[in-house]
C-alpha cells in the first residue's frame, strides 16, 4: 500500500510539474516576459541576444573538482580533474558553474545579488540546472549557502536560496533551506586572499538539529552565486560532511577564471 501510494502521489507531482509549466507557456505567448537586462520583450524569460552571446558559458569538458573548463578534451584516458584537484582535492566532492564570472556576467549577478532584482533567480536556476545537470541528478537534496541573519536584514533575500528553491522544485529533490546557518558574522570576503578568505569562514557554519537527520547518509548538492577560492564552498561542505552527509557538490551560478590555484 505505501508503494503504491508513493508512486500515486509522484504521477500526480508529475503532473502538476507539466500543467504549470504548460500554464507559463501559455502565460508567455499572451504576455511575452521582458528580457532581464531589458525592455525588450523575448521568446522566453531571460537574457536580450547581445547579451546572451557575451556570456562565456562553461562547456564540458570541465575539470570533476572544481568546474574549470579543460582548453581540449583529452580523450578517453584524460585526468578528469586539473593538476591543482588532484594535488590539493577540495572538501566538496565535485563542482560545476554556469559561466565565468567576468566583465559580461558580474553585472548581471551584482544586480540580483545586491540590486535585489530577483528575477534573475529562475533564469540561474536554469542555467545551473543544465550545467549541473549529472550533480543535480545525483543529490538527495539541495542546501543554499546561508546568510548571517544581520546581512539577511539588510539584504532582504538569500541569493543561494532563491536559486536552490527552483532548481529543487523542478529537479524533484528535496530543498533544505535551513539545514545550514551562520553561526558567526563574517566580514566580507571581497580583497582577501585564499587563506584570508579560509580563516575567514573557517567555522562560521554549522547544521541544525532540527535538519540533522534529513542531512545523515544522504549526497547534497550546496548552491551558492560564485565559486571565488572555494572557501566558502569548502567551510560549508565540512559542517555537512560532519552531520554525516555521505558526500557534498557545489554549484555556482560562475567561477572566476584563477579560482583553482596549486599553492603550496
Amino acid at each position: 500500500m505505501d508503494e503504491q501510494d508513493g508512486g500515486w502521489r509522484r504521477a500526480w507531482e508529475g503532473a502538476g510539474r507539466q500543467l504549470r509549466g504548460a500554464g507559463r507557456g501559455l502565460a508567455d505567448l499572451i504576455l511575452p516576459p521582458m528580457a532581464h537586462d531589458s525592455r525588450e520583450a523575448t521568446a522566453a524569460a531571460g537574457l536580450t541576444p547581445d547579451a546572451w552571446s557575451r556570456i562565456v558559458f562553461l562547456e564540458a569538458p570541465v575539470c570533476d573538482g572544481c568546474g574549470a573548463a579543460f582548453e581540449y578534451d583529452g580523450g578517453a584516458f584524460a585526468e578528469d580533474r586539473c593538476t591543482a584537484c588532484i594535488a590539493q582535492p577540495y572538501v566538496f566532492q565535485r563542482a560545476r558553474a554556469a559561466c565565468l564570472y567576468d566583465e559580461a556576467s558580474r553585472g548581471l549577478i551584482l544586480r540580483f545579488k545586491h540590486g535585489d532584482q530577483q528575477q534573475f533567480a529562475p533564469l540561474f536556476a536554469r542555467w545551473i540546472g543544465r550545467s549541473a545537470a549529472d550533480l543535480v541528478e545525483e543529490a538527495d537534496a539541495v542546501v543554499p549557502v546561508p546568510l548571517h541573519p544581520f546581512r539577511l536584514l539588510s539584504r532582504r533575500f538569500n541569493q543561494a536560496a532563491e536559486i536552490a528553491r527552483p532548481l529543487a522544485r523542478d529537479a524533484g529533490r528535496d530543498y533544505l533551506p535551513d539545514a545550514l546557518v551562520r553561526t558567526t558574522h563574517t566580514t566580507s570576503q571581497g580583497g582577501k586572499s585564499q587563506r584570508g578568505r579560509r580563516l575567514n569562514v573557517r567555522k562560521a557554519f554549522a547544521v541544525t538539529e532540527v535538519v540533522r537527520r534529513r542531512i545523515r547518509g544522504r549526497r547534497i548538492l550546496l548552491i551558492d552565486d560564485v565559486l571565488t577560492t572555494g572557501a566558502t564552498g569548502e567551510a560549508c561542505a565540512r559542517a555537512l560532511l560532519d552531520a554525516g552527509a555521505r558526500g557534498v557538490d557545489l554549484a555556482v551560478i560562475a567561477r572566476v577564471r584563477n579560482a583553482r590555484e596549486l599553492t603550496m
